[in-house]
């Protein structure tokens, strides 16, 4: 299924993303490349494959893949918000990205 500019600008909007017309273009392209390999992925046949719940096997050789969780002491909050662009009250400020501006 190709992705048309169309889809690409409304994906872009949806991201608040403002693209040019060249950098909408090319990921036309590019989306349509990598849905092209998705098909491509699912033309297998994974009838046999037992389903996996991790990326990685369960086995020793794994267990660089987990570790203890340690607890340790946070930032704080006056820490944490000093050098965010803008906070108030010792929050982070954003700009609003729901119900307008």
């Amino acid at each position: 299924m190709p992705i048309s500019k169309v889809d690409v600008a409304k994906i872009a909007e949806l991201a608040r993303l403002e693209l040019t017309t060249e950098e909408t273009e090319s990921f036309a392209g590019q989306l349509s490349s990598i849905l092209g390999h998705i098909d491509k992925l699912n033309e297998l046949d994974t009838t046999d494959v037992p389903p996996m719940s991790h990326c990685s096997t369960a086995g020793p050789e794994a267990e660089y893949a987990r570790r203890d969780d340690v607890t340790r002491p946070s930032l704080g909050q006056r820490l944490a918000t000093e050098s965010a662009p803008e906070s108030e009250a010792g929050y982070f400020k954003v700009p609003r990205v729901i119900g307008g501006q």
